[in-house]
């Protein structure tokens, strides 16, 4: 078999150019405001058609049966759920483009999982929680997030990409998704978040990656903090 035979069998491939928003005809989707831009391409990036793996220490041994998902930190009400529950929760999907710091980007993806806004008021977060600390089974990993990215409306925590379940090796069997913010924000292997006052640093954020990381930043996008 050649090489383009392999890839043309890439179920995550994509053979066509990308949708634009107005060609997404189901009105339940949500749609993440930065595909309607006249250029969806943030500076310095490239476009993908594969969905390219990457992650710090390789993909972690997770069990869907013992899957859990735990909520604590500055909120009224913590909560853990399994993974048969958290399924459970009010569903959502969104329609994003996902931009990797690596600078590939690849557009016109659907996710399906639950709003990260309908998490927040499952758990009832108090007013001086300002950021996120997103938790994985990732050996420990974990990375921040602004809480008003965390709760922007086409933030998720997703089990499904392109109607399909989430490869472990894509952060199966459920991993988080902050459209507007660069993918590594975008939790793979999710297990918790914990609501926070003051900011920390996450896994990449203590080896120099930006705090925030917004891909239309000034300049390049903000990738790196110095």
């Amino acid at each position: 078999m050649s090489f383009l035979d392999k890839l043309f069998q890439d179920p995550n491939y994509q053979t066509t150019d990308p949708r634009k928003p107005e060609e997404i005809d189901d009105p339940e989707i949500i749609i993440s405001p930065d595909t309607r831009r006249a250029n969806r391409m943030p500076p310095g990036q490239s476009r993908t058609k594969k969905w390219p793996v990457l992650d710090a220490h390789g993909t972690p041994e997770v069990d869907p049966a013992t899957w859990s998902f735990e909520v604590d930190g500055l909120v009224e009400h913590p909560q853990k759920w399994s993974l048969d529950d958290f399924m459970q929760l009010e569903a959502a999907r969104v329609y994003a483009d996902f931009h990797c710091v690596t600078r590939w980007s690849r557009l016109d993806n659907i996710w399906s999982g639950v709003s990260t806004r309908e998490v927040a008021r499952l758990v009832g977060v108090k007013p001086e929680a300002k950021f996120v600390l997103a938790l994985a089974y990732d050996y420990g990993w974990t990375t921040n997030v602004p809480i008003e990215y965390f709760l922007k409306e086409d933030s998720l925590f997703a089990w499904a990409h392109d109607g399909q379940p989430i490869a472990p090796e894509h952060g199966g069997p459920v991993r988080l998704i902050i459209p507007q913010l660069y993918a590594w924000k975008s939790a793979k292997w999710v297990k918790g978040v914990r609501f926070l006052e003051h900011d920390q640093a996450g896994y990449w954020e203590e080896g120099g990656y930006h705090m925030r990381g917004v891909p239309w930043g000034p300049g390049d996008g903000e990738r790196f903090r110095w």
